[in-house]
C-alpha cells in the first residue's frame, strides 16, 4: 500500500500511459511475437510444426490455469508490487527462452512466456485503469487498447530485426533485458495503485450520476457473487469467443489470404490495417459503452465477429480483403473496450482482480483451441470459408442471448 500523498492534476491519464507501455510490453509472450519465433523452432530444434504448435497448445492452457491467482494477489497487495513482481519474472522467461533445447523445454518456456506476459502483465495493466475511472472508464479503456494494439502492431517487426541480427536466441535475451529496463521501473515508479492513495478520485472530479446517458456504477461484489450471475457468463462467453476466433483467424491469416489469391508478402502487409481497425474501434466502442447499455455493446461487438467469419469465404485481392482484415482488427478492438468497461461496472472495483483473473483466465484458454478447431474444421469441411461459417454461429447465439440482459439502471445488477 502507498502512502497518501496528495499530488497536483488528475494522475489517471498518466496511468493509462503506462498501462499502454505495459500491455505493448507483452509482445514477446503474445502469439503476434512468439509467431516469428516458429519456423527457427522447428530447424533449429528438429521439430515438426505439429510438435511445435501442441506445446503452445499445452504451454497456453497450462498457462491460463494461475491467472485467478494472480488476479486476487492485485487485489491484496496492489497493483503496483504486483506488475513489478510480474517484470522481473517475465524477463527471467525470456531470457530462460534462449536456453530451450527440444520439446520438453519449449513447452515449459511457452508455459512461462504466456503466463506472465500475455495473461499476467496484460491482466495488470488493465485493473491499473479501472481504478482511475467510473463515468469515462470506456474511453479510457478504448486508448488503452488502442495503444496497446499499435504498439503490439511493432512486436513482430522488432523481433524479426532482432533475429536478423543477434539470431534467435540472443534476440529472447535482449527481450529479457529490455522487459527489465521497461516493465519493473515503470510498475515501481510509475503506477499508483488507486486514486485514493494520493489524494485523488475517479475521473479527477465528482461522478454525476447519468450524466450524458452514463451508466450507473454497482456496488461492490465478491468473486464469488459474480461468478454467479448470468450477465457474467454472458460477457466473458464473449470475450472467449473472439480469443478463441481472432486467434484462430491470426493464426491461420497468411494461409486463408494466399489460399484467396493475395501473396505472402500481401498477406503479412494485411496486419497493419488490421492493427488501426482495431484501435480505432477501441476508442470508439470504449465511448459508447461508457452511455449504453451492455444488452447493446456485446451484441454489437458479436455482430462485428459474425461478420468477420462470414467474409473469410468472399475474401478476393483487394477491397474483400481489406475489408475482412479490418472487420477482424474491429472485433478485437471492440470486445477488449467492453469486456474491460462492463466488468467494473457490473462489479465494482473492490474485487476487480479477482474476477478479472477469472475472466482473463478463461479468454486465454480459449486463445489456446482457437488454431486447432479452425484447423480441424477446415480440414473436415474442405475451406477456411465453409468452417468459418459454422464458427459463426458462436457469436451469433451469445450476441442473441446478451441483448436479453436487464437495462443496467435497474437496481438489482447482481441478480442479472
Amino acid at each position: 500500500m502507498q502512502e497518501t500523498v496528495t499530488k497536483p492534476g488528475f494522475s489517471g491519464w498518466r496511468v493509462v500511459g503506462f498501462a499502454i507501455l505495459l500491455g505493448g510490453l507483452t509482445g514477446p509472450g503474445q502469439t503476434i511475437g512468439v509467431s516469428v519465433f516458429v519456423n527457427h523452432f522447428i530447424e533449429d530444434l528438429q521439430l515438426s510444426r505439429s510438435a511445435v504448435s501442441t506445446a503452445y497448445l499445452v504451454g497456453t492452457l497450462t498457462a491460463s490455469l494461475g491467472l485467478p491467482l494472480v488476479g486476487r494477489f492485485i487485489d491484496a497487495r496492489g497493483v503496483r508490487l504486483a506488475t513489478t513482481l510480474i517484470g522481473a519474472l517475465f524477463g527471467l522467461a525470456l531470457v530462460a527462452m534462449s536456453g530451450v533445447g527440444g520439446l520438453i523445454t519449449l513447452g515449459i518456456g511457452f508455459v512461462f512466456i504466456r503466463f506472465l506476459g500475455q495473461g499476467s502483465l496484460s491482466l495488470a495493466s488493465g485493473v491499473a485503469v479501472t481504478h482511475w475511472f467510473e463515468s469515462r472508464r470506456g474511453l479510457a479503456i478504448g486508448v488503452l487498447a488502442t495503444g496497446v494494439s499499435a504498439l503490439m502492431g511493432l512486436a513482430p517487426v522488432l523481433l524479426n530485426l532482432g533475429i536478423e541480427s543477434f539470431g534467435w536466441r540472443a534476440t529472447w535475451i535482449v527481450a529479457g533485458v529490455v522487459i527489465w529496463l521497461t516493465v519493473v521501473p515503470i510498475a515501481r515508479f510509475g503506477l499508483i495503485d488507486k486514486p485514493g492513495d494520493v489524494g485523488q478520485i475517479p475521473d479527477g472530479q465528482p461522478a454525476k450520476a447519468l450524466r450524458d446517458g452514463a451508466m450507473v456504477q454497482a456496488a461492490t461484489a465478491t468473486r464469488a457473487q459474480a461468478l454467479r450471475t448470468v450477465r457474467f457468463w454472458i460477457l466473458t462467453g464473449a470475450t472467449m469467443s473472439v480469443a478463441m476466433l481472432i486467434t484462430g483467424l491470426n493464426f491461420q491469416q497468411i494461409d486463408i489470404l494466399t489460399d484467396a489469391g493475395l501473396t505472402e508478402t500481401q498477406a503479412a502487409a494485411t496486419f497493419l490495417p488490421q492493427v488501426l481497425a482495431a484501435s480505432l474501434a477501441g476508442i470508439g466502442f470504449g465511448f459508447f459503452t461508457d452511455r449504453l447499455p451492455g444488452r447493446v455493446m456485446v451484441p454489437a461487438a458479436m455482430a462485428l465477429m459474425v461478420l468477420s467469419l462470414v467474409l473469410v469465404g468472399r475474401v478476393t485481392p483487394g477491397v474483400s480483403a481489406l475489408i475482412y482484415v479490418l472487420a477482424m482488427g474491429a472485433t478485437g478492438g471492440a470486445m477488449r473496450s467492453v469486456d474491460q468497461t462492463l466488468l467494473p461496472r457490473w462489479f465494482g472495483v473492490g474485487h476487480i482482480g479477482a474476477i478479472r483473473g477469472v475472466a482473463t483466465f478463461a479468454g486465454v484458454a480459449a486463445t489456446a483451441a482457437g488454431p486447432i478447431t479452425l484447423s480441424l474444421l477446415r480440414d473436415a469441411t474442405g475451406s477456411y470459408g465453409q468452417a468459418s461459417a459454422l464458427l459463426a454461429s458462436i457469436p451469433l447465439v451469445i450476441g442473441v442471448v446478451a441483448f436479453g440482459l436487464p437495462d443496467e439502471r435497474q437496481k438489482d445488477l447482481q441478480g442479472g
